[in-house]
């Protein structure tokens, strides 16, 4: 094959030329001629050449170009809701990322899921070639049914939905209970792909600012009033990009008020396992109610096995089931299920989540104090998980620091990106794990 490929890329080898034959590449490379079979199999399926019954084999049509620039940071793109997302998903590994959403992959639980892989090779075929159930993993949502059970949250297998990811869960119910123009009541700062997945739902945005306890309740009570809106997306534990954790007192408060105008909650909890103790979360307080609860195992499983969940009311399943159906005619990957499955019930699982908990507290206390060192101050010192909610020193600006931090290969997290108001102009977001030295001194020449 690394002949071929070498023959192709120096042009020895033209598109419609054909290949020596198996038996006399098999002389002139001195192996045997299955081996020449298995190599011109493999180009095939790369697409690089094909084969002619009774003829031989070809070199296809169009050559890759000789050389392929990397794929490198769009330094002109706007700063919105999606700029984070497109420059930490896109980049190459050379890229410095503390404005990234996830852990480095050298803290996730690799050997756990190498184990589940190992044993998924032993699985049944229809686990390897068939479509999901339509609710997805029964084994799966029996294990979130005693999760949810250890938070006294009384809910049935039958009304946990799996679906490909958590952004998928939140999608579903907004396609579910949204129109367009509907509005949509989020925190100020928020999550900033909750504003682009509204965007693409084509809601009404509206906004109430975010404290150390939760949403300002004043202002979400007129929010409430003035604007009617149909839900409310937040995270509980956690907050994105805070780092907050939801009191009970705002927490009772959020329910009154989302009882008095039939306002239904989605609460995000795809952070809750890095809390060191459970704060008060609104599904358990509501019983699932009016509150959709939705998470995913991303963060401290894996991003690469997607699947998500969604537990909601008996007689909303139904409907989100069918709305599954129809967007993607089943539910999740069962590859994916069983290697979450296969990860979640390995004996290493609650050690690996417990010393996360320990290595990231120890982390926010060194990267806040370094970050401190530029004058750059926390917001709030979160309880747990991996996010500092910072404000530059001086009012700088937080989009220019981003972009000149991107031309140096650092991808940062403006604050504004999370903003509907935009009101964090010289606030950022900083991943503790993902902010090395390396990328706090660029930071520093910056903002010289």
């Amino acid at each position: 094959m690394a002949a071929i490929h070498r023959r192709l890329a120096s042009r020895t080898l033209t598109a419609g030329e054909k290949l020596p034959s198996i038996r006399k590449f098999a002389r002139d490379m001195h192996v045997s001629p299955s081996t020449i079979v298995e190599a011109y199999d493999r180009l095939a399926a790369e697409g690089l050449i094909r084969s002619r019954p009774g003829s031989g084999f070809y070199v296809a049509g169009a050559l890759p170009p000789v050389a392929l620039a990397d794929v490198g940071p769009e330094l002109d793109r706007a700063i919105d809701p999606f700029w984070v997302s497109r420059q930490s998903l896109d980049t190459g590994p050379t890229m410095l990322r503390p404005g990234c959403g996830w852990l480095p992959s050298d803290w996730m639980p690799n050997a756990a899921i190498r184990r589940a892989i190992r044993a998924l090779a032993k699985a049944d075929d229809a686990v390897l070639t068939d479509y999901g159930a339509t609710r997805g993993s029964l084994a799966l949502r029996r294990l979130l049914v005693r999760q949810f059970a250890a938070e006294g949250i009384e809910v049935g297998a039958d009304q946990i939905l799996l679906t490909s990811s958590g952004t998928r869960a939140i999608d579903l119910v907004c396609r579910f209970l949204l129109n367009p123009d509907d509005t949509v009541l989020v925190d100020d700062p928020c999550y900033f792909n909750f504003r682009a997945l509204l965007r693409a739902h084509r809601a009404r945005i509206v906004s109430v600012p975010y404290t150390p306890t939760g949403p300002d309740i004043a202002c979400f009570n007129e929010a409430l009033a003035t604007h009617r809106p149909r839900l409310y997306i937040t995270n509980a534990a956690l907050h994105n990009p805070t780092g907050a954790t939801l009191s009970p007192q705002t927490a009772h408060r959020i329910l009154t008020a989302a009882a008095a105008h039939d306002l239904t909650i989605i609460e995000d909890e795809i952070f809750a396992d890095f809390e060191p103790e459970p704060s008060p979360r609104l599904a358990s307080l509501d019983g699932l109610s009016r509150v959709i609860r939705i998470g995913s195992f991303s963060k401290t499983l894996s991003a690469s096995i997607r699947c998500g969940y969604i537990a909601t009311r008996p007689d909303w399943i139904e409907g989100l089931v069918d709305l599954q159906v129809a967007t993607d005619f089943s539910g999740p990957s069962p590859v994916a299920a069983e290697l979450v499955v296969g990860t979640l019930t390995d004996g290493s699982y609650r050690k690996h989540v417990a010393g996360l908990r320990t290595r990231l507290a120890r982390r926010r206390r060194e990267v806040a104090g370094q970050l401190e060192g530029l004058g750059i101050r926390p917001w709030t010192l979160p309880r747990g998980g991996f996010y500092l909610w910072c404000r530059l020193p001086d009012g700088r600006d937080a989009a220019e620091v981003a972009k000149a931090a991107l031309r140096e290969q650092v991808v940062l997290a403006p604050g504004n990106v999370f903003s509907v108001s935009q009101s964090a102009t010289d606030l950022m977001r900083f991943n503790v794990a993902q902010t090395n030295v390396q990328a706090l001194r660029i930071l520093g020449q910056v903002l010289r």
